[in-house]
């Protein structure tokens, strides 16, 4: 049988309020009723309902966690360290996948009639107008991987995608590579297009360079190994390709061995994230890492801060890259 609050209290030999106030933070009971009513719940086992204290206080303790594109690896990454950064506040996630064709107007009403105390959007692919849509919903949100611009209308939490397209350029060049491609994500992901945009500024302050432009159907290894072998087939390779994410130039450097061709030596590969499967020794991929940790624990504190506090300006908070040399780009020169 489950024990209930009513329990408590004939243990205790006091009121059911005064072991709702023992359970509720900030409530005042005095000392010697807190330990008569902690003792007898201590003896019967009994837990307090967040769900009921939720009621009480007004706040759930419930964070929305919504991401899309759960196909993936990175993504199992990402889930692992934010579910454990919100329930190391003593919070609960509650998770929303907004893959394929999900409505995401259901996604705001779910959230809301879960009382969710405030909403992470994490993801870079996932449209930026879904994090406002919360945010008019009346949701504090930070939108984790998103997009910073000079207008935000929501609090931002990532990197800056135009210079890791510079970073990779400069990696590139520093190497040899003069006819360099790009292999993106979709083609109309905020991500894509920003990473194609940093690498064109880049490699236009230097004569001689020409710049191919590709895209994969998706961030997904199939993808990435599919836009490679139509690349193969249909025109003379690049000397380097710049990939949208690590799992596209995973992908497609399974599809350059499959045609012979070996990495470094006929083409170059360098991804983006730092994903784990990045550094396995088969792998071995060169790549840019962007700080999974430190960005998902300064979305968690965000997402905390807006719960508590309204009202704030919409702010960005942009973390470094880092360039991870392995083995998949040739020396430098």
């Amino acid at each position: 049988m489950t024990v209930t609050l009513k329990d408590v209290a004939e243990r205790a030999g006091v009121s059911r309020s005064a072991v709702s106030r023992t359970f509720t933070p900030g409530a005042s009971v005095s000392a010697k009723t807190r330990a008569k009513v902690e003792r007898a719940a201590a003896e019967l086992g009994y837990a307090p309902s967040a769900l009921a204290s939720g009621l009480s206080t007004g706040r759930t303790k419930l964070i929305g966690l919504v991401s899309n594109n759960f196909r993936n690896p990175i993504f199992l990454e990402v889930f692992d360290l934010f579910t454990r950064a919100i329930q190391d506040r003593g919070l609960r996630p509650l998770l929303v996948n907004l893959s394929d064709d999900t409505d995401p107007d259901a996604a705001i009403r779910m959230l809301r009639q879960y009382s969710v105390d405030a909403v992470i959007v994490a993801s870079s692919t996932l449209s930026p107008a879904f994090a406002v849509d919360c945010s008019a919903a009346g949701l504090p949100v930070v939108h984790a991987f998103g997009r910073a611009t000079d207008q935000l209308q929501v609090p931002v939490v990532g990197i800056d995608n135009v210079e890791a397209g510079r970073m990779a350029a400069r990696a590139l060049l520093a190497r040899g590579y003069r006819d360099i491609g790009f292999l993106g994500g979709p083609a109309g992901a905020t991500t894509t297009q920003d990473r194609l945009e940093g690498l064109r500024r880049e490699l236009s302050g230097h004569a001689g360079i020409r710049l191919r432009e590709s895209f994969a159907g998706g961030y997904s290894h199939d993808a990435g190994a599919r836009e490679m072998a139509r690349l193969i087939t249909e025109e003379p390779l690049a000397d380097a390709y710049f990939c949208g994410d690590d799992v596209v130039a995973i992908g497609a450097l399974s599809a350059l061995r499959a045609a012979g061709r070996e990495v470094p030596h006929d083409v170059g590969l360098i991804g983006f994230n730092d994903m784990e499967a990045a550094s396995w020794g088969l792998v071995n991929l060169t790549t840019i890492r962007q700080p999974l940790d430190a960005i998902i624990v300064a979305s968690v504190e965000m997402a905390i801060t807006l719960s508590e506090q309204s009202g704030s300006a919409p702010m960005s908070t942009l973390l470094p890259l880092t360039l991870v040399e392995r083995g998949t780009l040739r020396p430098e020169v």
